[in-house]
């Protein structure tokens, strides 16, 4: 059948219209995107996957294939919410944060599922995408006028070494990996802190240096004329006069955890979590817009329940002071916490050998939880059937999640972004993708 110019645009237009309409994400994002209210993100990053079952979607009633011992969730304070038996300080800071039940994308490998979940994107394409901390770094930090000497991308302690955390973007808007452990004294962050150096031997060093450096000072004389050589230099003693104001002025000092009162380090918990989860304060205080805190251990096939009872007791101390001290210092409304790991764990518990009650992996539906920074508090998104295996309502997947971020911290969900061969190639990705992030989670926001 012959189509005339005019159907053809006509028909066009509604398309395009249709698309537009059809798709929330760009009308809603873009408005939150016009009136930010988040000023940085803590990632707690749940390092193999935790159990949803045993965290923030129990299934009682399932019986003990699923829940073995730990079948007595706790009431929250907010209205309808269970959370996992071991959980009772978190029970009551419910009203701060949301948990997304929903979560799904089907990947049960640690690699591809931690990309997808941090990035949003499809394992496997020919370009490898920078997850939410690097974008945050690209347009937040230094592009936009970020000035601290923390770079804007801290991890606490260690990378993860799943994927590049930086992805095409380059190392200019890599994290800050601060190696050591926040509970030892002194904290030994790389580049920072050093052992057994003190400050008096510090600027002993740099006075050294400043002795033997006779090309330096001639190169400094101001009355010389510029010159390449001479630009270089001056790049140079600008580059080491931050790296000691970061060493030994009051930059640094953020790492100091003796500078807490020992009753609030005792209230985060005196291990590696809870102290990262103090420094991921401190950050927050300083301006820092993105901090991940890689919490490892959760990938339990086997002792699974041997080790719940060890590390869900330490996670919520410390995620539950997080939330208070946040709230407390006026923080909350500002700083969005997402807790995540990069899936869930089998509902049903594998009592056969060799795992002898582990729990797997599982990709098909698993949990987030999100506070803060515009995300509203006591509320529950998605549902999972009754033994947590498949998502039954709404499910949502790493790029809405993604996305709703985004639009929270400002960032235009159409932004580009600079890929390394030119492609058009968007903060979010198109419906097309099949990945989501076209569905931003109104429940909470």
């Amino acid at each position: 059948m012959y189509v005339t110019r005019r159907e053809a645009l006509k028909t066009g237009l509604l398309t395009a219209a249709g698309a537009l309409l059809s798709n929330p994400l760009r009308a809603r994002l873009r408005a939150a995107a016009s009136a930010p209210k988040a000023k940085a993100v803590i990632q707690i990053w749940m390092w193999g996957g935790p159990s949803h079952l045993d965290t923030f979607d129990p299934k009682p009633a399932a019986g003990y294939d699923y829940c073995g011992p730990l079948d007595k969730p706790i009431a929250a304070n907010a209205d309808g919410i269970v959370v996992g038996e071991l959980l009772p300080l978190l029970a009551k800071q419910a009203d701060k944060y949301s948990i997304v039940r929903g979560m799904t994308h089907g990947i049960n490998a640690h690699e591809t599922a931690s990309y997808m979940v941090q990035t949003g994107r499809k394992p496997g394409e020919r370009l490898v995408f920078p997850g939410v901390g690097a974008v945050v770094s690209l347009f937040k930090g230094y592009n936009a006028g970020y000035r601290g000497l923390i770079p804007p991308y801290v991890v606490l302690t260690q990378l993860q070494g799943r994927f590049s955390e930086v992805g095409f973007l380059g190392p200019r808007y890599a994290p800050f990996a601060t190696g050591g452990d926040p509970q030892q004294t002194p904290f030994l962050v790389q580049g920072v802190v050093a052992q057994g150096i003190s400050d008096a031997r510090q600027r002993d060093r740099r006075n050294l240096l400043h002795q033997l450096d006779t090309f330096g000072g001639v190169l400094k004389d101001r009355a010389r004329p510029q010159s390449a050589a001479r630009a270089v230099l001056d790049a140079f003693v600008q580059g080491e006069g931050e790296a000691y104001e970061l060493i030994l002025g009051d930059a640094g000092k953020v790492f100091d955890l003796s500078q807490e009162k020992g009753e609030m380090r005792e209230r985060y918990g005196r291990n590696t979590f809870g102290q990262s989860c103090l420094v991921a304060r401190r950050l927050v205080e300083r301006g820092v817009p993105y901090i991940t805190i890689n919490y490892s251990g959760w990938d339990t096939h086997r002792q699974h329940f041997q080790i719940m009872r060890q590390r869900l007791p330490q996670m919520d101390r410390a995620m539950a002071a997080l939330l208070q001290d946040l709230s407390e210092r006026g923080l909350l409304d500002s700083t969005i916490v997402w807790w995540t790991g990069e899936f869930g764990r089998t509902p049903r518990v594998q009592w056969e050998p060799p795992w002898n009650g582990g729990r797997g992996h599982w990709g098909n539906a698993f949990c987030a939880v999100l506070a803060g920074g515009g995300f509203k508090g006591g509320h529950v998104v998605g549902a999972t059937d009754a033994k947590g295996e498949e998502v039954t309502d709404r499910p949502v997947y790493p790029a809405d999640v993604i996305a709703s971020m985004y639009g929270l911290l400002g960032l235009d969900p159409q932004a580009k972004l600079p890929s390394p061969d030119g492609q058009d190639v968007r903060l979010t990705p198109d419906a097309a993708a099949g990945v989501g992030g076209n569905h931003p989670l109104d429940e909470i926001m």
